[in-house]
Parts: C-alpha cells; structure tokens; sequence
C-alpha cells in the first residue's frame, strides 16, 4: 500500500476555468483494497452465498463465482486497454462517452450515479440494523437503525473530505482483518476434511452445478463483484495511472474471484451437498457464524459478527470515495456546478464532492426513516437490487464502447484485446443482464411495481444524456477525445 506522509497540493481553486485534479501516489496495492472493500468479502460470504446456495443451484452455486469471473474478466481486457486512451478519471462516464459519444456518456453518468447511490443507501441501512443487532445481542440498549447510521454517515463523512491515503489505510486494516476470519473458518474446514460428507465435488460436476436455478446463483454471484469496476475512477490518484489501474483491476477481480469461490465451497463442504441447502433456507443470516462456532469455535463466531459490521462499513466509505469522485468529475466537465469540481488545497481530495456525497446519503436515509421503511427487507433489498441492474448495464456499455472505439480509431489492433475479450463480455453481461431484468421484482422485495419502477428509473437515466448533451453542448465536452499520445496505432 503506498504511503504518504505529506500529500501533495491540489490544483488550487482560484483560477477559472481551469481543470482541477486530484493527487496522489497510491499503488495497485492502496488501490485493491479500496476496491475489494467496495466488494464486502464477508458480508458477502455470510449474506449472499446462503442466499444463492438457497435459492440458486445449491450445492453448485460455488461455479457461479468462477463463471461470474470469467465474464468479468473479459469486460476486465477491454476495460484496461483502453484506460492509456482516456484522458480523465471518469471512470465508466469517461470510457463509454469517448466510444460511443457524449449522449451515452452522459446518460452512464447518470446512471453511474443512481447507482452508486443506491448501492451506499443499501449498506447504510443493513449497517444500522446490524450494529443494534449486535449491540442489544450482548445486553445493550436498543436504539433506531437510523441513529447508527448517522453515526456511520459522519465517521465516513470526516474520512471522505480528508486524503485519500487515509482512507486507504483504513479500508487496508479492515480488509485484512474480515478476509483474515474467513480464511481461518475455510481452512478449518478444508483441515478437517469437510463435515460428515467429506470436502464437495459439486463444484465440478456439471449436474450439481446445472441443478436448481443456475441462474438466479448466477445474478447473486455477479452482485459479489460490485465495486471491483471502480479502479479506473482512482486514476488522478494513481503513482502511474497507465500501469496501476491494470493492475489493479486484475489483482481485484482474481483476489475477489478466488475468495468467493473457495469459501462459497468451504461453507458447501462443511454441511454436506445433500444438507446444505436445508441448513442455508433455514437460517441463511446465521449460518455461516453457526459454521464458523462449530469448525473454529465460539470466540471466532463473536469476532465474525463484530467484523460483519466492519465489513459494511468498509463498502461504505469505499462507494462513498467512488460517488464523491464521480461528482467531482462532473462537476469538472460541466454536468454538475462547477463547485463540485475543485479540490481541497491541503488535502488534495474532492471535499466538495464528499460533502455534497454526504449529504445525499443523510437526506436519503432521513427519507428512509420517516417512510417507516425496514432497513434489512426494504431498504437494502430495494437499493442493493436497482445498483445491481445499474452496473451491470455500465460494464456492458463500456464493453460495447471499448470494440466501437478500436474498430474505429485502430488505436490498439490487437484482437483480443480491441474485439474479441470484449465482445465477449459484452454478451456475457448481456445474458446477466437479461437474467437481472427478469428477476428484478425478486431483488426488489418481491414486488413487480417496485422492479418495473427500477427498470423505469435506470432507462430514463440511460436517455437523458441525449437530452442533456443537447441542453447543454459543453458539458462533457472532452469525453469524445483520446489523449494526445494516442496518435500512433499499437501493434
């Protein structure tokens, strides 16, 4: 992880017209644990494997992560060889208006944001409900999600307006610490030869991984990754942004990739692949600290609830570094007041764009609280299911705009890189995309007007960038134009 001791000034805010940066030397290394953090290993391997193991393909749901990898993987290819051709740190905005024009950039833009707002208001809620949980299981008063959450809200406020070195160190010592538990409880499994059925071959065997709904394991298991994409938008804050941001989206999506998948098989292993799918239907919130009691002991169980909280709060200030970034490159290329594009003299970091991040999360959840809205059942599933939708159709974009930019500016010739990988991707995502869309009432809550009202809100997102680039012809303007080192074809 790189480390700063005096972070190098911003661009200060008192000439107009210019365009303000951030700085920053982070490494691939500062970089992964931001993104990786986005991703919630723990809460995922204690949230969503039971879920899809539930109610996906069961004893083969572990396949789903290596099948979500490799389409990820692909998306990945494109993704970083185009990273040298985009001029600013955009992110998804950025690579799908320099292929497809500023109408498609604008419109990912704003569902980029839906997205990532949504997506923070989701783990926001699940945060409050989880720490009074928590709190009153060991004898504490309880309180309303909603006071938690503020705490939450001004804890990752205060690390959000500082420099993004802190942040990072932070996100570095919870990562390792809810990565190092799960680790500890696969281990214990894999030592001791699984449960009484032995370590799973489920994995392998196309029957087990076929069986059930492969493809509802298959949308959960693409939600896992959420937050790996995000490198790309670090760039201003990268040591050596043309070789940082490759690597780190590579050492992201192989560490998340790997991790989901042998813990996913550990927790299968450890109940048997004829009672794992009753054990997870039964008690899919518990059973992987009742797992980790039995295997590792009762102390390991108290600390995985305890990092359960960590996790979350790790995803949050990491999807709040992202959200803050994306505001402040809109607000530099002229989509949002100009305001939230300056940088803090000091602390080289977007503090306006934190504030203004900050605030809509609070207005959010103050709306959430006074609906009366579950934080676990309403709240997260709601949110967490329109982000899920929302990013997926970004990668898909920027798959799309990655062969549409090499096929016409020959740029980078090479096949696998300039067509084929992304292609790929891009009906991979397609086909998950089409599986998401089909069961969004499901990650909804279950309720159709609450999924065809999603769908609604991220398509009318997706136009109105066509609309906003003819309302305002400068705004993102620079989104059509590859750097200037970009005059000779690769070979």
């Amino acid at each position: 992880m790189a480390t700063v001791s005096d972070p190098p000034p911003a661009t200060p805010d008192t000439r107009p017209g210019e365009r303000h940066r951030l700085s920053g030397r982070l490494g691939p290394g500062a970089i992964v644990f931001m993104v990786v953090a986005a991703a919630a290993p723990l809460t995922v391997v204690a949230g969503s494997v039971p879920i899809g193991i539930a109610a996906g393909n069961g004893a083969g749901y572990p396949a789903m992560y290596v099948v979500a990898a490799v389409v990820l993987l692909f998306f990945a290819v494109g993704f970083t060889a185009m990273t040298r051709h985009v001029p600013n740190a955009g992110a998804f905005y950025s690579y799908v208006g320099t292929g497809l024009g500023r109408g498609a950039g604008l419109g990912s833009a704003l569902v980029a944001l839906i997205s990532y707002v949504t997506v923070q208001g989701a783990v926001y809620g699940y945060v409050g409900f989880l720490v009074d949980d928590l709190v009153t299981g060991y004898g504490g008063p309880s309180l309303p999600w909603w006071l938690w959450t503020a705490v939450f809200l001004a804890v990752t406020g205060v690390l959000g307006y500082r420099h993004i070195e802190l942040s990072s160190k932070v996100l570095g010592v919870l990562l390792v610490a809810e990565v190092g538990i799960v680790l500890v409880l696969d281990a214990a499994v894999i030592g001791r030869g699984g449960g009484g059925e032995g370590l799973s071959s489920a994995l392998v065997r196309p029957d087990a991984v076929l069986s059930g709904a492969p493809g509802i394991g298959l949308m959960f298991a693409i939600a896992g990754f959420i937050g790996f994409e995000a490198t790309a938008i670090f760039r201003d804050e990268a040591r050596d942004p043309e070789r940082t941001i490759p690597r780190a989206t590579y050492l992201a999506l192989a560490i998340i990739g790997v991790f989901y998948t042998l813990s996913a098989w550990a927790i299968v292993s450890a109940w048997g692949d004829g009672s794992v799918v009753e054990a997870a239907t039964a008690d899919p919130g518990g059973i992987v600290v009742t797992t980790a009691a039995q295997f590792v002991g009762t102390a390991a169980a108290d600390v995985m609830q305890v990092l359960f909280v960590t996790s979350l709060f790790a995803a949050i200030l990491s999807f709040h570094n992202v959200l803050s970034r994306y505001v402040f490159s809109l607000g530099n290329t002229g989509v949002l007041p100009v305001a939230c594009g300056r940088s803090h003299a000091r602390h080289a970091s977007p503090h306006v764009a934190s504030l203004v991040t900050t605030a809509i999360g609070g207005l959010l959840m103050a709306v959430c609280a006074v609906a009366g809205l579950d934080p676990v059942l309403e709240i997260f599933t709601w949110l967490a299911g329109i982000a899920s939708v929302g990013i997926v159709v970004l990668m898909l974009l920027a798959c799309v705009a990655v062969v549409v930019f090499f096929r016409r500016t020959g740029l980078d010739r090479r096949p696998w890189h300039g067509l084929v990988a992304p292609g790929l991707g891009a009906v991979g995502l397609a086909l998950i995309l089409v599986l998401l869309v089909r069961n969004l009432p499901l990650l909804m809550g279950g309720s159709t007007p609450l999924g065809v009202g999603a769908g609604v809100l991220l398509a009318a997102a997706l136009a109105a960038g066509w609309l906003l680039a003819r309302a305002r012809p400068n705004a993102a303007r620079d989104l059509t134009t590859a750097t200037p080192a970009d005059s000779a074809p690769q070979i």
